[in-house]
């Protein structure tokens, strides 16, 4: 959920429905950005998962452990894990979200123990798709963090409609430039 004190419209409980109201009256689509997995504190305290019997902790993989940002568990291929991403899209659809941004799964060669396996959360990306397709609403989703896996093209473009097909690059000029070559 959006924080009140850096999103001051998410005060009284109603997430970003204000924000991609006024968004949406530009004539302009909302997105937000998203990990490929659930809170490990919401694990760890056995919190109950919107509109399921199940919790947090039976959803969660903790043996997916994204490198770069390791407060989050992996989703397992489980009901527990459907019910988990069917809750959540439930909610950004009920904000009015357009484009969702999914990192850490299009490739998860971030993470040291995926080497071998670096498409591990492909059934990661299958929940979200189905998860979107209940929900109601249409939302687009594209897949983070590249170079996407060019041997999965077909899973990535029959789960998804976008995907990454270059890693994160900052700000350093030799970077740049080595995007046009790509």
């Amino acid at each position: 959920l959006p924080d009140p004190e850096r999103f001051p419209s998410s005060a009284d409980g109603s997430g970003f429905t204000k924000l991609a109201g006024y968004i949406h009256s530009l004539g302009l689509k909302f997105g937000i950005h998203i990990m490929r997995v659930i809170p490990r504190i919401a694990a760890h305290h056995h919190m109950k998962i919107l509109n399921s019997s199940v919790t947090a902790d039976m959803a969660a993989d903790p043996s997916s452990v994204c490198r770069w940002n390791p407060d989050m568990y992996g989703v397992r291929d489980t009901k527990a894990g459907q019910a988990y991403y069917d809750s959540i899209i439930e909610l950004y659809a009920s904000w009015g979200v357009d484009f969702i941004k999914c990192d850490d799964i299009c490739n998860v060669n971030n993470v040291s123990h995926f080497k071998e396996n670096q498409y591990s959360s492909r059934h990661e990306i299958e929940m979200l798709a189905r998860a979107i397709e209940k929900c109601g609403r249409s939302i687009v989703l594209s897949l983070s963090p590249g170079p996407a896996l060019i041997e999965q093209a077909w899973h990535y473009e029959k789960y998804s409609n976008m995907w990454r097909i270059t890693d994160d690059f900052w700000d350093r000029w030799d970077l740049l430039k080595n995007m046009f070559d790509r």
